[in-house]
């Protein structure tokens, strides 16, 4: 069966770097946080490249929730002091980065799962889903076979308990059920910060297989969530449909969001005022 699509084939033919397990330089910093890959593109290649060696990987997507949380949660800065694939998720993200490298463009979890599914089935990559519930794995599970042809190995799922402490003793359980999948690929769907603690968990336990956190896509892919329609997407005002479909939940948050975006916006604005003209 052939591939889904041309750049799915291009990604499983990737030859990884000898340089591959050294560290990604930086391509700008967002309140002190690095993004390391600009575009969604070379988040997959890299990801693909690293899964075939059977490297031990974390993969973040930073919004300005994340920076939000990486302000007083400690865990979860931990966390992102060791990722290894950094990409800018949230549009004002993406925008602060490209005032310091213009190759810089949003990549968010969501957009980024089934192209990665499908790189992952061409390359014969097994997947793991961890995360979300039963229900949802189960749903998403029969989307992502569809979507690629069948031809992705989904070597598990595991939905966690309520309770779930991304460092404890479940977690440890959670890391030894992957191990024994045989997955190069997991899909970690737990909303942060648990999902990057319990990532960084795996990293630190040296499970070979690549950490993907990926928020609420498999929520998405399995219907039990509605993301944004593509026209708010594009204008990079998605937080406006999840504001007006549940203002109780997510008001505080994109307050929280607002004043650390005006911080930021305050900070950059400084930085070009003191910057020397040429």
């Amino acid at each position: 069966m052939q591939p889904t699509n041309s750049s799915a084939l291009a990604f499983a033919d990737l030859e990884l770097p000898a340089t591959a397990k050294e560290p990604i330089p930086p391509l700008a910093h967002i309140d002190g946080w690095a993004i390391n890959t600009p575009d969604m593109e070379t988040a997959i290649s890299r990801i693909i490249g690293r899964a075939k060696t059977r490297d031990t990987f974390t993969v973040f997507t930073l919004n300005l929730d994340h920076l939000v949380k990486l302000r007083s949660n400690e865990r979860f800065r931990h966390a992102y002091s060791n990722a290894d694939i950094v990409t800018a998720d949230g549009a004002p993200v993406a925008w602060l980065a490209r005032l310091q490298d213009p190759s810089v463009v949003r990549a968010t979890g969501s957009d980024m799962l089934l192209p990665l599914l499908d790189a992952a089935a061409v390359a014969a990559l097994p997947v793991f889903l961890f995360g979300s519930t039963e229900a949802v794995l189960t749903k998403a599970a029969h989307e992502i076979t569809n979507a690629t042809d069948g031809l992705l190995k989904i070597a598990g799922m595991l939905s966690p308990s309520r309770a779930f402490d991304p460092e404890g003793a479940e977690a440890d359980r959670a890391i030894e059920t992957i191990k024994r999948s045989g997955a190069r690929i997991c899909i970690v769907a737990l909303g942060a910060p648990k999902q990057e603690i319990f990532s960084e968990h795996a990293r630190a336990r040296g499970l070979a297989c690549g950490m993907i956190c990926s928020g609420a896509s498999l929520d998405f892919l399995a219907g039990a969530q509605i993301r944004a329609p593509g026209l708010f997407r594009k204008l990079g005002i998605e937080w406006m449909w999840r504001l007006a479909t549940n203002p109780r939940r997510l008001a505080k948050r994109y307050a929280e969001c607002a004043i650390v975006l005006a911080d930021l916006i305050a900070e950059s604005a400084r930085r070009h005022i003191g910057r020397p003209r040429s």
